[in-house]
């Protein structure tokens, strides 16, 4: 029991925090409804610069598709150049070396055939002081069988062949939206969080309210990050690894920027909200769900939720679930160090009760 100088006022210390069942509803009421005109008025600029970013998204897409290009290129005209050599034809160099030079170049092969005399006939219609000497009989000029016709090959740029497809009148204006949308909600992003963050503090003690200032920016900072690691360092080296397997198994790719999107989608979103790790422990700690001790104690089990939640988040590869996990365990240990640091303050009435 506590002594009679250890007395607390007998005034209510937490009384500016109580709030009846309908009163916090009336409070997520207010405070989604400013979310929702914070994601419009978002929506309204993504509306704005749609175009553009549509470009910007599929600029990962073509630059991946690119290098699988690329790639094709190399190992044909590798095949190509190896097949003419063993024929006796002269190279000016290695085949090898010879087809990385082409492939910088960005060009690829294509074959084509033609008959060579006819070719000759209009070289000398056309040019007749250089192809004056050309002497050929009519009947040998041959017709369009194919032991009459020699295959050739020219280089087109590999930009010819990146081409994103659409299957649908209505799917370029969805993918508009949608990608309007998905910039209205990054660009609303500090908003919707101020007033999540909002909600938080109308629960809160007034002693522990301050601590929404703090929480706030980091919150924002942290889905902001997640975003921008999505975007900068998984979209295309996924997309990469994706495309080895169409190497691999040999088949073509044919991609839809709407099957893309939802690529895009999910990525950004699964990242951004799932940084809200460490603020999600510390709020768990706050309410005595878990401690620093449970924290410490099942980070085993903790990391096997984080890439089981990360294959969850992630599309079907192991390229990207690993982008995602990695990050989140440092988060997650980091998450535990800002519940020791920032310990929950205790309030009177659990020192009376531990008494």
């Amino acid at each position: 029991m506590l002594r009679p100088s250890e007395k607390y006022n007998d005034e209510d210390l937490f009384k500016g925090s109580t709030m009846t069942f309908g009163e916090h509803l009336e409070e997520l009421r207010v405070c989604l409804f400013k979310a929702i005109l914070g994601l419009v008025v978002g929506l309204l600029f993504g509306l704005a610069v749609g175009q553009p970013m549509v470009h910007l998204i599929e600029r990962p897409l073509k630059n991946a598709l690119g290098n699988y290009y690329q790639r094709q290129s190399l190992k044909n005209v590798q095949a190509r150049l190896e097949e003419l050599q063993e024929k006796g034809y002269r190279l000016p160099a290695d085949p090898d070396e010879l087809a990385e030079q082409v492939a910088a170049m960005g060009l690829q092969p294509r074959s084509l055939y033609i008959n060579p005399l006819e070719l000759a006939q209009i070289l000398k219609a056309t040019y007749p002081e250089q192809f004056r000497d050309f002497e050929h009989d009519e009947a040998t000029t041959g017709g369009f069988e194919k032991p009459n016709l020699r295959e050739i090959f020219i280089w087109e740029p590999i930009e010819d062949s990146i081409k994103v497809t659409s299957l649908s009148f209505g799917e370029p204006f969805a993918i508009y939206m949608k990608v309007s949308l998905v910039v209205g909600a990054i660009l609303a992003s500090p908003w919707i969080f101020y007033q999540i963050w909002s909600f938080v503090a109308a629960g809160l003690y007034p002693h522990e309210k301050r601590y929404v200032h703090v929480f706030l920016p980091f919150s924002i900072g942290l889905f902001l990050a997640g975003v921008l690691l999505a975007c900068v360092f998984v979209f295309e080296p996924v997309l990469n690894f994706l495309l080895t397997f169409n190497e691999w198994l040999d088949i073509a790719p044919d991609l839809r920027i709407n099957e893309f999107l939802g690529f895009v989608l999910i990525l950004p979103l699964g990242f951004g909200i799932s940084f809200q790790l460490p603020l999600v422990m510390l709020f768990l700690e706050r309410i005595t769900i878990f401690s620093v001790k449970d924290y410490i104690s099942k980070w085993r089990m903790a990391v096997l939720v984080i890439f089981v939640i990360s294959m969850i988040l992630t599309p079907s590869d192991p390229y990207s679930m690993t982008l995602m996990a990695i990050p989140l365990t440092f988060l997650y240990f980091g998450g535990v160090l800002l519940c020791m640091f920032m310990p929950r303050r205790r309030s009177p009435y659990d020192v009376a009760l531990a008494d």
